[in-house]
């Protein structure tokens, strides 16, 4: 009897875990979308909504590490003028993996199709789960 009961724990146990893995993945998968959807109406304002507003947030490209995300919103507006700068942005998400409750990694790719290029690359993200919404703490990409 004690088995058993032991046994339906462990396995109600195991299922919430699963379910909120899986409800954490869509809300990390949301924010890349509602990002996604940002930056394809010109709107790098929203677009940064997706990570965490604080000094600590870290940015790193081709020109090296950027902290902070007063300074990742100027570099992306610089780099990325207007609306026919922006262009229109793809995601291929590789592998969302949680490494904790609150942090998970997430690989994935980008494209943006503008008239006169189209430019793509590669991420990696850190998200962490901050008063119960997923923030990108840590942006790699290239």
């Amino acid at each position: 009897m004690t088995k058993s009961i032991f046994t339906l724990f462990f396995c109600c146990i195991v299922s919430f875990a699963s379910a909120q893995m899986a409800s954490d993945k869509r809300a990390i998968l949301n924010v890349l979308e509602t990002q996604r959807q940002a930056w394809n109406k010109g709107d790098v304002e929203t677009f940064m909504e997706g990570y965490i507003k604080s000094d600590s947030l870290l940015f790193v490209g081709k020109s090296g590490p950027t902290y902070g995300w007063q300074q990742t919103l100027n570099n992306y507006k610089k780099t990325y003028q207007g609306k026919a700068g922006m262009g229109i942005l793809t995601f291929g998400i590789k592998k969302v993996e949680f490494l904790n409750n609150d942090v998970a990694f997430v690989l994935g790719s980008w494209h943006l199709k503008r008239d006169k290029d189209e430019p793509q690359g590669y991420y990696t993200l850190l998200f962490r789960k901050i008063n119960g919404i997923w923030k990108i703490i840590v942006d790699h990409s290239s």
